[in-house]
């Protein structure tokens, strides 16, 4: 698969700009950027053991001054923001070093922040001069192609993830460490190599099967792994050769999941059937009870498709408030109707009206 002659679920060895240059206008669904940081690191750093702290301090994260760290930053906003569908959204991560003047470059290009997420790190680094709080979290801002994009939002499936609340924007995820972690020769093959529940929330939540991510800054290749394995298409690019190496070996040996097992199930809404359509079309008639599951007490169905219990007319809600005691009561779950014998809920009648006029 191609895109103008760039390889789609492929990694791609060389410089970001160039590359991105390669893809045509509006042919990407969702961008996930962790670009440099720009850390301006000045000397080593040393755990009290004085063992050398594992830092960023490759050529790749140096700039000369603040504002060629710009001047790279808004080119690849630029050409990230033609790359993108108009449907489409971007990610990307920083640090209190770059993450400030990212967003700024953001807005001044065009984009629409939809949020800024807060990855608050479980495991993080310790301060070990002591001199500074530990830093503890990470900043992603999430943003679309314009205020008027029609993006992608699962809202219903990141509440599944979070046990039926809505999802916050302070995301308690560890830093990779153990099996997940890619080590040679002991040491970590990448510095800022990102854990792949982070990638796997963002892309579950805003895209779907089939579509095209965009990693300008590959790294390890955890963006495109994680695409891969969710079923999206990918196409990823990285400078570093060692980089360019391991992510492609990594990427290589994913086995991605099988459609039926990606669908988003709880997002199939109900379609708003009335109880008077049920009255309407003869699915339940006027005349008829229903009854509480333990049939106890029975409310007679009326012409306007209100229910009478002793003397008390209503919704199917309010009667069943008003028989059960509770404040809110959902008449769906709480009546039943007689059929053959049987007990109904009622809501089992409204699906089959669902099915068979609204299919």
């Amino acid at each position: 698969m191609n895109t103008d002659g760039l390889e789609i679920n492929e990694i791609h060895h060389g410089d970001c700009l160039e590359l991105l240059r390669q893809l045509p206008d509006c042919s990407v669904d969702l961008i996930f950027a962790d670009p440099p940081y720009n850390l301006q690191l000045n000397k080593d750093l040393f755990r009290p053991d004085r063992s050398l702290v594992g830092a960023v301090d490759d050529g790749w994260d140096k700039f000369d001054s603040f504002r060629d760290y710009d001047d790279f930053t808004r080119t690849w906003l630029l050409e990230s923001r033609r790359v993108l569908k108009d449907t489409g959204s971007i990610w990307i991560i920083g640090t209190y070093h770059n993450i400030f003047r990212i967003g700024a470059m953001v807005q001044d290009t065009g984009y629409w922040i939809l949020n800024d997420i807060i990855w608050i790190k479980t495991n993080p680094t310790p301060n070990f001069m002591g001199t500074r709080f530990t830093n503890a979290h990470e900043t992603m801002i999430w943003a679309s192609k314009s205020k008027k994009s029609k993006y992608t939002f699962h809202y219903q499936a990141l509440k599944g993830f979070n046990d039926d609340l809505q999802m916050r924007s302070d995301w308690l995820i560890p830093v990779c460490k153990g099996p997940e972690r890619i080590r040679e020769e002991g040491k970590k093959a990448h510095p800022t190599q990102k854990p792949e529940e982070l990638l796997y929330r963002i892309i579950m939540a805003t895209t779907n099967p089939g579509d095209l991510v965009l990693d300008p800054f590959a790294g390890s290749g955890t963006t495109a792994a994680v695409a891969k394995r969710l079923g999206r298409n990918y196409v990823a690019f990285e400078r570093e050769l060692s980089y360019f190496s391991l992510a492609r070996e990594r990427i290589g040996a994913i086995t991605p999941l099988t459609r039926p097992l990606l669908e988003y199930r709880t997002e199939r809404r109900i379609p708003r059937v009335p109880f008077g359509n049920l009255l309407e079309s003869g699915f339940i008639m006027a005349g008829e009870f229903l009854w509480s599951a333990d049939m106890k007490y029975a409310a007679e169905v009326q012409a306007d498709a209100s229910i009478r219990w002793e003397g008390n007319s209503g919704s199917i809600h309010s009667v069943g408030s008003l028989v059960s005691g509770k404040e809110k009561q959902n008449g769906w779950d709480y009546w039943y109707v007689k059929r053959e014998g049987k007990m109904v809920n009622i809501n089992e009648i409204r699906h089959n009206y669902i099915r068979r006029y609204l299919g």
